[in-house]
């Protein structure tokens, strides 16, 4: 046998999914029997036959995968609870199976999943996208690309009908529905701290909030997530503020940007200038614009 040939049968009985028990199938995804592909690809020993030593590697390989996917969305989890969140994993690494050298990604298309499937999160679905649009949205800016930071040198004689400014890749915009931010800060909160007397309380008063945030009437709350220092906030904006920097992303130049922005403000016209300034000197001291050349066919970040 091919070794890429073997490399392939190994991949796809791996990758199958567990049983409700959490075992390892006895057919797979094209109905061929497992016991026969175990037998074709791994010698048997004195302790284990061939289908329970590739057992081990199809439980290890599930078992990461779904710690993975629980470390990476415990904002999911709180809204949904313990039994529902890991029902929804399985479902959703079983239709969209890890296609990456790197767990970083497993979590890629969960909120358009979720979006889809409408049953596993019931009626809290809307809370459901928002929390994953918020959690994927914090991976995004924790590792995205940085270019390097504009400087104000780097502006001297633009003219500002022209000029595009350039968001960081890693810089993240969401228009959300409920005030996830809040709860995911909340959920984190209450897994480091030292005074939570068990699991199960933790569990409790996670679940507890959730159910608070999902009764609350839907509004619309704009968050810019990004990065400083290695690490990642989430900073409220203004409907303004999020209208300029959209149009930025958009490709807009930087008058433009203003202008759509600022057409349905609630800010009277002589007050708009002196606002859009400060926005402006905040978000240059996060650090939100970057120094970028435009090249044929590149789109703003």
């Amino acid at each position: 046998m091919k070794l890429l040939t073997l490399q392939r049968q190994m991949a796809r009985a791996v990758m199958t999914p567990l049983t409700p028990s959490e075992r390892m199938r006895s057919s797979g995804a094209s109905g061929r029997s497992q016991r026969a592909v175990a037998a074709r690809i791994i010698k048997p020993n004195d302790r284990l036959s061939s289908f329970e030593r590739l057992e081990i590697y199809n439980r290890q390989y599930w078992f990461r995968l779904l710690s993975a996917f629980a470390e990476d969305f415990p904002g999911l989890r709180a809204v949904l609870g313990g039994k529902q969140f890991d029902a929804v994993a399985k479902a959703y690494l079983t239709d969209c199976p890890s296609r990456s050298f790197t767990l970083r990604n497993l979590g890629s298309q969960l909120g358009g999943w979720l979006r889809k499937h409408s049953k596993w999160a019931g009626t809290r679905q809307k809370l459901a996208v928002d929390m994953v649009r918020l959690e994927w949205a914090e991976i995004e800016a924790f590792d995205g690309k940085a270019e390097p930071r504009l400087n104000p040198e780097d502006l001297a004689g633009a003219n500002p009908a022209k000029l595009r400014l350039w968001l960081q890749p890693y810089f993240q915009l969401l228009d959300l529905r409920y005030p996830v931010d809040d709860l995911l800060l909340e959920v984190r909160k209450n897994d480091g701290d030292a005074e939570v007397a068990s699991n199960a309380f933790s569990e409790r008063r996670k679940r507890n909030r959730a159910h608070a945030v999902a009764r609350m009437k839907p509004s619309q709350i704009f968050l810019g997530v990004h990065r400083l220092d290695d690490s990642v906030y989430f900073r409220r904006l203004d409907r303004d503020e999020f209208a300029i920097l959209s149009a930025l992303r958009g490709g807009k130049p930087l008058s433009a940007a203003i202008e759509t922005g600022l057409r349905e403000s609630s800010l009277a016209p002589e007050e708009r200038a002196e606002q859009a300034e400060r926005w402006f000197r905040t978000w240059a001291a996060l650090g939100w614009f970057c120094r970028r050349t435009a090249r044929r066919g590149d789109r703003p970040a």
